[in-house]
């Protein structure tokens, strides 16, 4: 992995005439690899609408068509921000050119000085400070093309036109070139885009661009649901000092096999940047300390007699040393931590004031109970509590579902054993659901059991839990009488 620092100065030819020493507007650091995977392959794609004049113009501007057809053109807009939009990427009038790009991969653009130094303090400083840049022609390696012209494009024309392609390097170009406004709307729409299978990328670009929200946002995504982000292809392309921070981290909710297999998994990633064989010496190498930070001891036996102590990666020794853990009374001192972690403690949403059960049963019978819920933060719904038998114990079949605008998001079908009280049992799916917040869930179960059981009343359509606001209304999937007032899924089990 290459460490490419980039400083915002002036060009030589200026620093070579000139006794003082260079003058350094902003210091980024930029981690990049060999092969650069495409943020189409981690972000959906966003499309915009363009249905004005101007607008067309930027569209042929875009693609360097940017002819003026009417020499009275100023006349056709009514405010400077259209008549700056036509402007935008227009030879007409540029009195500088940007070669952007890797050579080999360069466009060049037409710029106006004072247009880009009203939108861009380093502008400003680079064409009207003290030593302001002289030169026609101007050459910017670390920026690609179409970010750059999307940080232009807000410059010129007061618009953000933002895409899963270009997202990472317009936002790298927004800090490089101070322009706030345009940054916070990269980070935005990263942290709309952000899921399990992107996050532990986006945890690493963070950090590169000093956003601690973001951070702290997919942080939670990666507690939450850290199995479906340690198994995601996005986590093999993280550099070594995030793989670090994930593997220490004691709130994730995950198996410590599946920790394990995705450490071997970045490994043999790492194996394939470094130009080495993937063998198990070379494994263990690049993992280096980051080695110990996986809590072998607290696999379960069979997870490590079956995997991690036949992968090759541990000496004989550690293995022995392991085993010998397990089964000794006198345990050796181990260099790994023995410890499991704590993960996320689960919450619960419980949307009834009472409960009660009648003689004449509950029936089931393969219908659906269904309940529909919104919350105002992103949550991870994990499970839901439901009632059982209220004659004696009982076990129940349970198929639950979460959908979203009748997209499937999670299921799972699985038994429940009910001891006969009025309490709630937690019915998993197989991994927590992220929750965007102002939408409508439908929570939904169909149930085989004994069909004398527990139900809610008192139903009420806005629950306060803890930082979280849940509202309530009735699905109409719901076939067997659950709904606001009563029924079943008395709660919803979610991290926050």
């Amino acid at each position: 992995m290459k460490c490419l620092t980039f400083f915002l100065m002036l060009p030589e030819s200026v620093k070579s005439n000139s006794k003082l020493p260079p003058v350094c507007y902003e210091i980024i650091t930029l981690r990049s690899k060999k092969k650069k995977k495409m943020a189409a392959d981690i972000f959906p794609t966003k499309k915009s609408s363009s249905t004005t004049t101007v607008q067309q113009y930027q569209q042929q501007n875009l693609n360097n068509n940017n002819t003026i057809h009417n020499c009275n053109w100023q006349g056709l807009y009514s405010t400077i921000r259209e008549r700056n939009s036509v402007m935008f990427n227009n030879e007409l009038m540029a009195d500088v050119h940007f070669v952007v790009g890797q050579p080999g991969r360069t466009q060049r653009l037409p710029g106006h000085r004072y247009v880009l130094a009203v939108g861009s303090s380093v502008f400003h400083a680079m064409f009207y400070g003290e030593l302001a840049e002289n030169e026609d022609e101007i050459r910017i390696p670390d920026v690609e093309p179409a970010a750059f012209l999307a940080m232009l494009k807000y410059i010129y024309c007061d618009e953000i036109d933002l895409s899963a392609d270009t997202v990472l390097a317009t936002l790298y170009a927004a800090k490089k070139y101070i322009v706030p406004h345009l940054a916070r709307s990269c980070v935005n729409f990263l942290e709309t885009s952000l899921s399990a299978k992107n996050a532990c990328v986006l945890l690493s670009q963070s950090c590169l661009f000093e956003e601690p929200e973001l951070t702290q946002r997919c942080w939670e995504v990666i507690d939450a649901q850290a199995e479906l982000a340690l198994r995601s292809e996005g986590f093999c392309d993280i550099d070594s000092q995030t793989l670090e921070s994930i593997l220490q981290r004691e709130t994730l909710n995950a198996k410590e096999i599946v920790v394990f297999e995705a450490a071997l998994s970045w490994a043999e990633a790492e194996c394939q940047r470094q130009e080495i064989t993937s063998s198990t010496d070379n494994k263990r190498k690049v993992l280096g300390k980051a080695m110990y930070l996986i809590r072998v001891p607290a696999m379960a036996l069979d997870d490590f007699a079956n995997s991690a102590a036949q992968s090759g990666v541990l000496t004989l020794n550690e293995t022995n040393d392991i085993f010998l853990w397990y089964t000794a009374a006198k345990k050796p001192e181990l260099q790994f931590v023995s410890q499991p972690r704590k993960g996320l403690a689960p919450q619960r949403c419980h949307r009834f004031q009472s409960c009660a059960y009648r003689s004449n049963q509950w029936r089931y019978r393969g219908r659906c109970d269904s309940i529909q819920f919104a919350v105002d933060k992103r949550v991870f719904i994990a499970g839901f509590g439901l009632y059982g038998s209220s004659c004696g114990s009982a076990e129940y079949s349970a198929k639950i579902e979460l959908k979203r605008q009748g997209v499937l998001l999670g299921q799972n079908l699985s038994k429940y054993f009910s001891d006969g009280s009025s309490n709630t049992f937690p019915v998993w799916f197989e991994y927590p659901v992220q929750i965007e917040p102002d939408t409508f869930y439908t929570a939904s179960v169909v149930l085989d059991g004994n069909e004398l059981s527990y139900f809610g009343q008192e139903g009420m359509t806005e629950v306060q839990c803890g930082k979280v606001t849940f509202q309530f209304q009735c699905s109409s999937d719901s076939t067997n009488g659950t709904g606001v007032q009563g029924g079943q899924i008395p709660e919803l089990i979610f991290y926050a």
